[in-house]
């Protein structure tokens, strides 16, 4: 009981190597890292601490040596991650301590989100807030007993630092090992009750109007959001509010939508020189951002602008999108097409240093007329307007921010808006030119496979509402490289870097990457396309169905055993690989007529269903899932000469109104055995009318009239 209680203060507080101590065996200054692909673990390559990557190696050596296990979870452009990194790993004093008394062990959870969803779940148990760096000390059979998120070298405010807490440890596990070993059994025994899914019946309409309600109980009518701290953009729960609109007819749910997107898309939360989101604003007014940029926001924030276009024809959410867009192509992409996962917070160490302006440097830069211009359109000052905002910035300072719409802007400044916006952008791409002269933030140039789905996924679906085919190429560019590189005989991978793919794919990989394919089939209607979605959904259920209570686990049935095997449904800063894995089965089910893969959407409902229910403004991905299911929702399939004039114009049709609950099929009518049919037999006998394009749409498992008038289609599909 002394050793519990000991334990539980450090876990509320604690938010030049020896020869003979765990560093002899390091080569030329290096740990075990050297060798590693993953652009985080490589910049601790040279820490002092003797890191090893998570493997059979350390675990066996700290059986042997009889120490515990320090694993630190964190990833490329986590600030705090580099600041611990700074204050401690690189620290020597630091780094002896830790050698003598532990086998440290590094992970980047980009890479082995499955090892960080474990421990993320231990500290959701024992602290008030998680995040990382993500600390964990635990014994050599992967038990946690403490849990931390950064800690300080020194102790300071009550927050226990590591030179205090190490020999703390070492002292405890040296005499109260007994008492440790009893209480990680606890905790691990807890963490396993804690991760598992509680099953129940269908979920219905009704939980639809419950996260409604909760959402607006949340909702931030002055600036948008769903908070009135910092604010992450959750662009899932607007692409929920949208389809609840168009259920309900509801304009609040609409107004939520716009009023969120247009304050994000002011704030200094977007990049208004390079573009891009960053990771999320530490203020209510979405102004001042916590500077790292991941590709998956960029994906499902422009998806968002994309549906909000569909819904209210504002063309500034299309300018939004094609914004991001250019961001990713120009500094996101790799020569081969894929996407790179994120780009850091800090430059020269100080976080956003490489995104801030003061006057001196923009007079320097600009020309009087110029700099009116800048100074007029986002809120630059001489004073900076920082101060105050967050911390200790420099005197001076400006991040660029909107207060106004620039229709509003040009008026104010007597310029008619076309000629404003050319003048402005002239401006803006002078200062990117500048900027990009800087020392500039890390890139993680690993390529994901769940993240280029979920790119992929936002690029098609640009490219058919927008009627841009330069996006379905990019996106046919990154879908082919993954195919290519990713897609093994052995399974499908989840990490590619420097040549070389690894990493067993997870739940996330299968259900992210179909999304993709099922989008890039439905922009291109390339069969190969809709094809490879069936076979990796086919791979995902046999790898990672849960057989007993329906669901996915994460992890594939051959992958490397940890304290559990974790099923995830919550739709955080990403949507769960459930969530979607459930609409992806609806779709595909509706696509091919496969009423099995419409049971298997049922049961992994069911699954987590009583969970969802208790508070589903948490799981608004499954709300967007559960809107497909309940529907109405369409099956479309135009039947058409490819080339032909009236099957484009058809096709063309239903990428304007905002539909979002129907699946589209097309069937070449100048074929005889269209390679569709094999794979939808249903089509066979879809024929087209006296040779013009013709759709057929069904509704309820109920098909209508064929028709080769766009007006009629529309109108079957409800809207009016």
């Amino acid at each position: 009981m002394k050793t519990w209680i000991v334990l539980s203060f450090l876990m509320i507080t604690g938010i030049t190597c020896s020869n003979h101590l765990g560093c002899k065996d390091l080569d030329s200054n290096r740990n075990h890292l050297t060798h590693e692909k993953s652009p985080y673990l490589l910049l601790h390559s040279k820490n002092p601490v003797n890191w090893y990557p998570w493997g059979d190696e350390a675990f066996e050596r700290a059986k042997r040596e009889n120490k515990p296990i320090f694993l630190s979870i964190g990833y490329s452009t986590c600030h705090w991650c580099h600041v611990m990194m700074r204050e401690s790993f690189e620290d020597p004093e630091v780094a002896k301590l830790m050698n003598e008394t532990f086998i440290s062990i590094k992970v980047d959870r980009e890479e082995r989100p499955d090892i960080d969803h474990i421990y993320m779940k231990v500290a959701a148990l024992q602290l008030e807030s998680t995040g990382w760096p993500l600390n964990v000390i635990m014994t050599p059979d992967k038990k946690p007993f403490y849990v931390a998120t950064y800690i300080p070298k020194n102790t300071r405010f009550n927050h226990k630092g590591m030179l205090e807490l190490i020999p703390q440890i070492k002292k405890l596990w040296k005499s109260q090992k007994g008492d440790l070993l009893k209480y990680a059994d606890i905790w691990s025994k807890k963490v396993k009750v804690y991760g598992t899914s509680v099953s129940g019946d269908d979920l219905d309409e009704p939980t639809l109007e419950k996260a409604y309600q909760e959402l607006s109980k949340g909702y931030d009518p002055q600036y948008g959001g769903f908070s009135v701290g910092r604010k992450f953009p959750t662009p899932h729960r607007l692409l929920f509010l949208l389809r609840y609109w168009k259920r309900t007819g509801d304009k609040k749910a609409l107004n939520m939508v716009e009023k969120t997107l247009d304050a994000m898309s002011l704030g200094g939360i977007y990049d208004h020189v390079g573009y891009g989101f960053h990771r999320y604003s530490v203020d209510r007014e979405w102004l001042v951002p916590h500077f790292e940029k991941m590709l998956y926001d960029q994906a499902f924030i422009a998806l968002a602008y994309i549906e909000a276009y569909q819904a209210t024809g504002k063309m500034d959410y299309q300018r939004m999108a094609k914004e991001i867009f250019t961001y990713v192509f120009r500094d996101m992409t790799s020569p081969e097409g894929a996407f790179y996962s994120a780009e850091n917070a800090e430059s020269e160490g100080v976080e956003g240093k490489s995104y801030l302006w003061n006057i001196s440097e923009l007079k320097k830069i600009l020309s009087k007329g110029e700099l009116k211009l800048i100074t007029r359109v986002y809120n630059i000052n001489s004073m900076g307007n920082l101060l105050g905002k967050r911390g200790e910035w420099e005197k001076g300072v400006n991040i660029f921010y909107r207060t106004e719409s620039f229709k509003k802007s040009a008026q104010s400044l007597g310029l008619n808006i076309k000629v404003f916006k050319r003048r402005l952008d002239k401006v803006i791409a002078k200062l990117l030119k500048i900027r990009n002269k800087r020392v500039l933030p890390h890139k993680d140039d690993k390529v994901l496979t769940d993240w280029n789905g979920m790119m992929i996924a936002s690029l098609a679906k640009g490219s058919r509402v927008f009627n841009e085919p330069l996006y379905a190429e990019k996106a046919k560019k990154a879908a082919d490289f993954i195919l290519q590189k990713m897609d093994k005989e052995k399974g499908l991978l989840h990490r590619y870097r420097l040549g070389e793919a690894g990493i067993l794919a997870y739940a996330d990989d299968y259900a992210f990457l179909i999304w993709g394919l099922i989008e890039l089939y439905e922009t291109t209607f390339e069969i190969k396309y809709l094809q490879k979605a069936l076979e990796l959904n086919d791979k995902f259920i046999k790898h990672h169905w849960d057989k007993k209570n329906g669901g996915f686990y994460f992890t594939s049935e051959k992958g490397e055993n940890l304290l559990f095997r974790s099923k995830e449904s919550y739709d955080g800063a990403i949507p769960s690989s459930n969530s979607l894995a459930m609409l992806n089965l609806i779709r595909l089910a509706r696509m091919t007529g496969n009423t099995d893969l419409e049971e298997k959407a049922s049961q992994t409902g069911k699954a987590f269903s009583k969970t969802i229910s208790v508070s589903p403004s948490s799981y608004t991905q499954w709300m967007v899932a559960l809107d497909f299911a309940i529907g109405p929702s369409y099956e479309v399939v135009i039947t058409g000469r490819k080339d032909s004039k009236d099957t484009k114009d058809m096709i063309k049709a239903l990428t304007k109104p905002f539909i979002p609950n129907h699946v589209v099929l097309f069937r070449p009518s100048e074929e005889e055995s269209p390679e569709i049919i094999r794979l939808a037999e249903f089509t066979k006998y879809q024929l087209a009318i006296n040779k013009k394009a013709t759709a057929y749409v069904c509704l309820k498992f109920n098909c209508k009239e064929p028709t080769t008038s766009i007006q009629t289609m529309l109108k079957l599909l409800g809207v009016k």
